[in-house]
């Protein structure tokens, strides 16, 4: 059975659109060039942080992201930039009595922003602050003992299969795709995806799917109260 879900954070809950957009107009590009060479290198399977080193050679997230910060115009996310099935999928989730939580490769400020936005998870995770990132196996290690310590009962959801589903996968537990974002629709790996439990186009397909998993999983996992009575 499944026990809990835990989600990537941009490109699955966080429509990062507008993150982008921002990035476009601090580097003095027009947003449409932007995105097209953006596409291009999800397309050849390079780090994301190649788009801005075309524009920018030698270009340090970092000390970009202080220097956008010191000019007033800091990398941010709100209420705005959530997908608006998010919301909706983590509470219908927990109200399952299922473990939710987000776990994915975000920034420094990030874990404070998704606090602010008071989701309904039990666990907020960030490759900063676990000092970790997606797709190392100890990342997912940290996800495995942040949803109980059994990997084969989490599911975790991403829009990427290469850092998402993947090492999600080869860590023992169960894996979602969802199709939006970037990567969701331009990088495409067949034998990945294939071995997905489910593949969504969006989060309002998940709490049936999961419910329905759990209601077929659970006569082979009654307790042993209901097995000793069914012998009776």
């Amino acid at each position: 059975m499944i026990d809990a879900v835990f989600f990537d954070v941009g490109g699955t809950i966080l429509d990062e659109s507008r993150e982008f957009a921002d990035w476009a107009d601090w580097l003095g590009v027009p947003r449409h060039t932007f995105s097209a060479v953006f596409g291009a290198v999800i397309a050849r399977g390079l780090d994301y942080q190649e788009v801005f080193r075309v524009f920018r050679p030698g270009f340090d997230l970092a000390v970009e992201n202080e220097r956008r910060a010191a000019a007033g115009k800091p990398e941010t996310f709100g209420e705005e930039d959530l997908y608006p099935d998010a919301r909706a999928c983590l509470t219908a989730l927990r109200d399952q009595g299922l473990r939710v939580g987000l776990a994915g490769n975000q920034p420094a400020h990030a874990e404070a922003s998704l606090r602010a936005l008071d989701l309904p998870v039990d666990v907020i995770g960030t490759s900063h602050g676990w000092g970790v990132a997606k797709p190392a196996p100890a990342f997912f290690e940290r996800v495995v003992r942040a949803g109980g310590g059994e990997a084969s009962s989490i599911l975790y959801v991403g829009d990427r299969p290469d850092n998402d589903a993947r090492p999600a996968s080869a860590a023992g537990m169960k894996t979602c795709l969802i199709r939006r974002g970037p990567w969701g629709h331009i990088l495409d790996l067949p034998a990945v995806s294939g071995e997905c439990l489910f593949r969504i186009d969006s989060l309002d397909e998940l709490p049936a799917l999961v419910a329905g998993h759990n209601a077929a999983a659970r006569p082979a996992h009654r307790p042993h109260r209901e097995i000793a009575q069914a012998y009776e």
